[in-house]
């Protein structure tokens, strides 16, 4: 790509930093404050089951689809142009989203808002690359964890105290719509700091192989969440045929595709190919188990958004612990680390298994132990996957790891929240569901000594 080379002053750098950390940590919030504010937004617009499910899903569905192919629009049409039109996009759908008066509407603009998410998102290091000298890119980048870490803590707070303080009578309309100062806010900076950049027309964009990929997922979570909610007729089975067929069709596309979205030679290591399978089954289940929690603690226990948001934060707050004190420990551990962290997300399951019928505070002890767990491995999992990968192959496994866990979040939300809300009883419902992230995490076990044993260049 040509970057046009400008003078950047220090200050001009920082701010380009800020805007484009705001954008991640809008990304963040938006994709996971429905997981809290799912009951009360399906309580207000109807839609019942299958509106829960599809708030999460379609917003990480959309994203997952389009990652790699917004990494590759921006190489080929600019990433300051693809960026200004992801985040411009992203806030209309917020708007959208804010202002929807049915579940129709709001699905589609959950879909929308994480497709322009799937614009703005990749265009961030290439960015940052182009103001930051070499020698300051590793400060820049160290940035991203705490913020993003804070974010995780705070958002699901501020979305309950945003639908509990009714602000101007919106309810949980505001948790949108406070994306017109946000989002707009971040648009108006970037329109002025980023850096202008021309692109590389001759790079390729596998626009089919999006689509094929679009249409087997969508086809095979509009299965599962239709036969869940609705009964298991030959509309969802056909859906759920539908999206098989079109995955077979999308693995064909990526084995005759000039510029695939997988890099066929990826799949060819045995430690990269464990890796994406672990990291499918894994955060499918944390993202389906952190769904269900909220649901257990707002419609089994009856406690407000703001009171759910408080026991769902101690995982948030073990994410950001862990994921810090286990910074300098991936070099030397590797895969053993994410084995420990794997271990102590099972001890926590198991504790929340225990204390579920008793509900209340028992429940943030083990919470916290799961946030502890879930942060060892969400900050080794891909290290130690890219392990074997040469560094021509980095940006491309990079890009296929981070689709691959926006889609099993998509898949999780839905396949947890289906045995969740088909079970009688509410503790009932959360037993059954944690039996299913137990027995997932200890997949993931056996799975994890076929990774390489260190990250890339700590051989």
């Amino acid at each position: 790509m040509l970057i046009r080379a400008s003078p950047e002053t220090t200050g001009r750098r920082w701010a380009v930093l800020a805007v484009v950390l705001a954008t991640a940590v809008l990304d963040l919030l938006d994709g996971t404050i429905t997981n809290l504010a799912a009951p009360t937004i399906a309580a207000d617009l109807g839609g019942g089951q299958a509106l829960v499910q599809w708030l999460g899903a379609g917003y990480a569905l959309a994203l997952g689809v389009l990652l790699v192919t917004g990494g590759r629009l921006g190489d080929r049409y600019g990433r300051r142009r693809v960026f200004l039109t992801g985040l411009a996009g992203f806030t209309l759908a917020s708007i959208a989203c804010g202002l929807a008066g049915n579940p129709g509407t709001i699905i589609a603009g959950r879909i929308v808002q994480g497709a322009f998410g799937a614009l703005m998102i990749p265009q961030s290091f290439g960015i940052l690359g182009a103001v930051f000298p070499r020698d300051q890119l590793g400060r820049a980048f160290s940035l991203f964890a705490p913020a993003l870490g804070a974010s995780s803590v705070g958002g699901p707070v501020l979305a309950g105290f945003l639908i509990q303080a009714d602000l101007l009578g919106l309810g949980w309309r505001a948790i949108f719509l406070i994306n017109i100062v946000l989002g707009g806010g971040a648009l108006l900076a970037a329109v002025r700091l980023l850096p202008p950049d021309d692109g590389d027309r001759g790079t390729a964009v596998d626009g089919p192989g999006a689509a094929l990929l679009g249409a087997a997922m969508l086809g095979l979570l509009y299965g599962l969440i239709d036969g869940s909610a609705g009964g298991w007729s030959s509309r969802p089975l056909l859906c759920l045929g539908g999206g098989l067929a079109f995955a077979g069709l999308f693995c064909l596309r990526q084995r005759t595709a000039r510029s695939p979205l997988i890099e066929p030679s990826l799949l060819r290591h045995r430690g990269f190919t464990a890796g994406l399978v672990l990291g499918v089954v894994f955060f499918a289940a944390v993202s389906g188990l952190l769904y269900v929690l909220s649901l257990f603690l707002q419609v089994g226990l009856g406690y407000s958004p703001v009171r759910a948001a408080l026991h769902l934060a101690p995982v948030a707050l073990g994410i950001v612990i862990a994921s810090i004190a286990c910074h300098r420990l991936v070099a030397r551990l590797g895969r053993v680390l994410i084995a420990i962290g794997l271990g102590i997300t099972l001890i926590g399951a198991i504790w929340l298994l225990a204390v579920v019928p008793g509900g209340a505070w028992a429940l943030v002890p083990p919470v916290l132990v799961i946030g502890l767990g879930l942060g060892t491995c969400f900050a080794t999992v891909y290290d130690v996957t890219m392990g074997d990968l040469g560094p021509r192959q980095a940006g491309s496994a990079g890009g296929v790891l981070s689709a691959t866990q926006q889609l099993a979040n998509a898949a999780g939300a839905a396949a947890v929240t289906t045995v969740y809300f088909h079970t009688t009883g509410q503790a009932e419902a959360v037993t059954r569901s944690l039996l299913v992230v137990i027995a997932a995490t200890l997949t993931c076990c056996g799975l994890v000594w076929l990774l390489p044993r260190r990250p890339q260049n700590h051989h």
